[in-house]
């Protein structure tokens, strides 16, 4: 700053421009397809996508013979109807570890990253729904001279 700025003018030619965010490219494999890992809880699932006619295979089965239950059913399409895509694309999902629930939570994630890994504008809304945002809780671990977590076996003073 070895010159002193006599004016507003003079003070806005020196403003250096402002970064710009990170820019996301597509990320699609030889087969046409993008690829993403969802986690929740316990459960971690591997996701594929490419276009198609809507099929959900999870673990080699339908998504209505492995997700009974239509709440899991309803939050797995969550992110596909929040970015108007709903029926536009296949998913193949494995997934391992955790209960049902944890593992629907898995394939929300893992679906929600390869949607933003196969087209980047939909980022901002898949973001707005807190879609691409892993729940990192966990179940606690049990402590020793605990009955759980937290609770101590029952006192007595008999």
């Amino acid at each position: 700053m070895a010159e002193t700025v006599q004016s507003m003018e003079g003070l806005a030619s020196l403003k250096t421009a402002a970064p710009e965010g990170p820019k996301y490219v597509q990320k699609i494999d030889a087969q046409g397809r993008a690829y993403a890992t969802g986690k929740r809880k316990n459960a971690v699932a591997r996701v594929w996508i490419k276009p198609g006619s809507g099929k959900i295979l999870v673990n080699t089965k339908t998504v209505e013979v492995f997700f009974a239950r239509p709440v899991l059913r309803m939050l797995i399409q969550q992110p596909l109807v929040a970015a108007n895509r709903a029926g536009q694309y296949d998913v193949i999902c494995t997934v391992s570890g955790g209960g049902l629930s944890g593992q629907a939570g898995a394939v929300r994630h893992g679906l929600a990253k390869a949607l933003t890994n196969f087209e980047p504008d939909l980022r901002g809304a898949l973001k707005r729904g807190g879609f691409l945002t892993r729940d990192s809780r966990v179940v606690e671990r049990k402590k020793y001279g605990k009955a759980k977590a937290r609770r101590s076996f029952q006192f007595s003073k008999r």
